[in-house]
């Protein structure tokens, strides 16, 4: 079972899960060591998909496509905005959540389980994961910019 860092900010309760990495603009990367060693699976972290709003079309590239760390992966639609979303890593997309097609509001119910992305075969995780933060570093970059957001208001 998946542990979170939480913390709420006025309203809204925001989860960090504990047992992936993620980028400082939010995506998540789940490292499948155990069923497929070379394999990451990517997603939205709660704090982006919420600020984000409510995912209307998120189109992936296809299966097959290879990608440098930094190209794009995916554009997400939501209400409020367009987030492109690099990829994280450097390889080739092995799988993408065809339940996207139907059900692209998945991303929001549920963003660290069956609302995730895509899997990608890597081609140098070992040198890329190093640039990724820690779910706690992750964590107090979110808190401080959802704090950053909420003197906005």
């Amino acid at each position: 079972m998946t542990e979170y860092l939480e913390t709420t900010v006025d309203k809204f309760t925001f989860r960090v899960a504990k047992d992936r990495l993620y980028t400082p603009q939010g995506a998540w990367i789940f490292w499948m060591k155990l069923e497929a060693p070379n394999r990451v699976r990517i997603g939205l972290a709660d704090y982006l998909q919420q600020r984000s709003g409510d995912v209307a079309f998120a189109t992936v590239k296809p299966v097959g496509t290879k990608l440098t760390a930094g190209e794009r992966l995916a554009e997400i639609e939501t209400i409020k905005t367009m987030v492109e979303l690099a990829s994280p890593v450097s390889g080739t997309v092995a799988e993408v959540n065809t339940a996207l097609d139907t059900t692209p509001e998945i991303v929001n119910q549920d963003p660290y389980d069956k609302g995730w992305l895509a899997v990608i075969e890597t081609t140098a995780w070992e040198a890329e994961r190093g640039k990724l933060l820690e779910p706690d570093a992750y964590f107090s970059a979110m808190q401080a910019e959802a704090q950053e957001e909420l003197k906005k208001l």
